[in-house]
């Protein structure tokens, strides 16, 4: 059901432009053929944009955006989501094998990863020199004062991530406990 905003949209966009002519081509032939004089044409011009056609057009441009913004939001959690299955499947991988599997740049994968370390939903560090990207269970990260990758003293780097000043890996921890 993805979607369904940006499809809502451009029918009701089209029905606006449907009811919209009909209306104009209505108005027309009531004054040509002097059945409406044209004050009232101009009235029920006016009175039909602006109560049916106009609020119809405006609601269905409305969703049409909506609808866009949603489905790139859609298409940014199947990264994570993506992201997340092939850490829990392989473990560890590199940055720019995941860059090729996720069809995504590099700061992309790194935008996703970010996110799903604010989320608490990945816990495990990157070693940003090699490239490399390990998925780690929480309860092996906590509480450490060595990196795992390199064995030096690490560094608190912001909220739920803690740095090795010596190799510059991540550690990503879940903060929740």
């Amino acid at each position: 059901m993805r979607s369904q905003g940006k499809l809502v949209g451009i029918l009701l966009i089209g029905a606006a432009i449907v009811i919209g002519i009909a209306i104009v081509a209505w108005l027309v032939s009531g004054t040509n053929d002097n059945k409406i004089d044209t004050p009232a044409a101009i009235f029920g011009f006016i009175l039909g944009f602006g109560v049916v056609v106009l609020p119809l057009a405006g609601f269905g441009v409305f969703l049409l955006y909506k609808g866009i913004d949603e489905a790139s939001q859609q298409v940014e959690i199947d990264r994570q989501r993506k992201l997340m299955d092939t850490l829990d499947t392989q473990g560890q991988i590199s940055i720019s094998d995941l860059v090729f599997e996720l069809d995504s740049s590099r700061d992309q994968v790194e935008g996703a990863l970010r996110a799903l370390v604010g989320r608490g939903l990945f816990t495990g560090y990157v070693d940003w020199k090699s490239g490399m990207l390990y998925s780690v269970e929480a309860s092996q990260l906590q509480g450490r004062h060595t990196c795992p990758n390199c064995g030096g003293e690490l560094e608190l780097a912001g909220k739920g991530v803690i740095g090795c000043p010596y190799c510059g890996a991540d550690i990503f921890l879940d903060d929740s406990n």
